[in-house]
């Protein structure tokens, strides 16, 4: 399959991004549903397939940005870059090997250094999903609008495994349930799709696990920041970012008096 963006593409970097992130996607699902592979086998040629084809794309498209990807070598050069793509060509790489789940997702950010370094446009596909009647990339050119919680009851998107005990505990104290889901990205689009209502994370991630995620969350009006109420920051030399909250603004308060008391352990 050959991608080419239109010229209305081209224009925009909001419109980019979400191309990119479901031209990505579509070699994805080639790779899930061609290569005959299985387990480690299949997520390490969907991690090499999308990462060579997006860095072949930004080099073709936008060849004077740098880019921070999870699959590449970190070359520091891109701290005196002026725009920087922050990319995580597969994000839940154990939910890509399992067919046929679907919380696994491409994100693509990217980072400027106006305005002292900020996101400037981000997206997340769910290639997964495009076979069913919900809409499967989210990105900032079209800010997704959040509908009113459907929930009686906050609900915190957690991981597959045994959530941390603080979450299961900020979850007893405001009287949420817990969601499961696997990939970073999913759960943080699980608050912008009225899944779950917040997504708070506190094991250890990178620049690339939220970057796209948050920048389409705070696009969509959510609240973001670091455990402790800090903004985040990217391109930075140090690219361990290992905490985020993700969630409706109504919940940031009583999530951050949460942590502020009880700490993470």
């Amino acid at each position: 399959m050959t991608f080419e963006p239109s010229a209305e593409i081209l224009a925009s970097d909001h419109l980019l991004a979400a191309w990119l992130a479901e031209a990505a996607g579509q070699r994805l699902l080639e790779v899930r549903a061609t290569s005959g592979l299985e387990g480690k086998e299949l997520k390490d040629a969907g991690d090499l397939a999308a990462h060579e084809l997006l860095m072949e794309l930004v080099a073709e498209h936008r060849p004077d940005d740098a880019v921070l990807s999870e699959e590449g070598k970190d070359s520091k050069e891109r701290l005196g870059k002026d725009r920087v793509w922050i990319i995580d060509p597969l994000d839940g790489t154990r939910e890509f090997s399992e067919p046929p789940r679907d919380d696994w997702a491409v994100h693509v950010a990217l980072w400027a250094s106006s305005n002292g370094g900020e996101l400037i446009a981000g997206a997340v596909a769910q290639p997964a999903l495009a076979g069913a009647s919900v809409q499967s990339t989210f990105h900032t050119g079209a800010a997704p609008v959040v509908p009113p919680s459907t929930s009686e009851r906050p609900r915190i998107a957690v991981s597959r495994s045994r959530p941390p005990a603080f979450v299961e505990a900020l979850a007893e104290e405001i009287g949420a349930d817990l969601v499961p889901m696997g990939s970073a990205g999913v759960k943080m689009m699980s608050v912008v799709r009225d899944i779950s209502d917040a997504y708070v994370h506190a094991g250890g991630q990178y620049e690339w696990d939220s970057a796209a995620p948050v920048a389409v969350a705070a696009a969509a009006g959510l609240f973001t920041s670091r455990i402790d109420g800090s903004p985040l920051r990217y391109n930075q030399d140090d690219v361990y970012l290992p905490d985020v909250i993700v969630c409706r603004p109504e919940l940031s308060e009583q999530i951050l008096s949460f942590i502020e008391r009880h700490g993470v352990e």
